[in-house]
């Protein structure tokens, strides 16, 4: 599939000598960069899954270490 894109010249500049360098098409840079940020992103939904699946314990975990904590600095003569 073709498409079309709008690029600044700076940001055109240097994708051009970075595929220079690394001795890849427009069109193979180009890709690359699109998977590598969908990946990315990919990765941040899974990760924010997470976190709404373990954060919610984390307040109670922190709880429990201070009563221990707490339990521990009683029980120990200073």
């Amino acid at each position: 599939m073709k498409t079309a894109i709008s690029l600044d010249d700076q940001t055109f500049a240097e994708a051009e000598a970075l595929a220079q360098k690394l001795r890849l098409t427009r069109s193979e840079l180009y890709r690359a960069a699109l998977r590598e940020f969908l990946a990315r992103h990919r990765g941040e939904d899974v990760t924010a899954a997470l976190d709404r699946v373990y954060g919610a314990g984390a307040e109670q975990d922190d709880d429990l270490r201070r009563e221990a904590a707490r339990r521990t600095f009683e029980a120990n003569e200073w």
